[in-house]
């Protein structure tokens, strides 16, 4: 019997003006996150915000068209600050040290993403590999009237 193995592609953006970082992540059910490319795009403080936005978009575009990730994280998929890092570390209290060596260990790579943003977007990106699923699944039922998971004494139950 042939395995078929799911391997989702996911584009975090950290979003920010001066310094945005972009990350793309593989993973699946039951198999380790890779890397697969990190870049934090700068623009310059005093230019125009048309033509920073400009340049920021060209970047991601760029990087979308060069991975084609199956799903960016953006509005349509919004991870709160605190669910990012209790994703990655534990705790959703984690300073920025904290989550970048998180995101060096769980993603293997040979060292730190710098700066900051770029570490940051690879976070982003490694939470919504693993939540959006349940995201789903909640979003499925809530569509459909039927409860997907209840909440009851502090125990979540089918």
């Amino acid at each position: 019997m042939q395995r078929w193995e799911v391997r989702v592609r996911v584009l975090g953006v950290d979003p920010g003006l001066t310094r945005c970082g972009i990350g793309v992540v593989d993973g699946g059910p039951g198999q380790a996150p890779r890397a697969v490319d990190v870049a934090v795009v700068r623009t310059p403080a005093d230019a125009d915000l048309a033509v920073r936005l400009l340049q920021i978009a060209e970047r991601v575009e760029a990087m979308m068209d060069r991975h084609r990730p199956d799903t960016v994280p953006i509005t349509v998929a919004w991870h709160t600050p605190s669910e990012v890092k209790a994703a990655v570390s534990g705790h959703g209290n984690a300073d920025k040290a904290q989550v970048t060596a998180m995101i060096t260990r769980l993603l293997k790579l040979p060292e730190a993403p710098k700066p900051a943003d770029a570490a940051d977007a690879l976070a982003l990106a490694l939470c919504h590999l693993w939540r959006s699923p349940m995201q789903s699944r909640l979003a499925a039922a809530a569509k459909t009237g039927a409860p997907a998971l209840s909440v009851s004494r502090g125990r979540m139950t089918r």
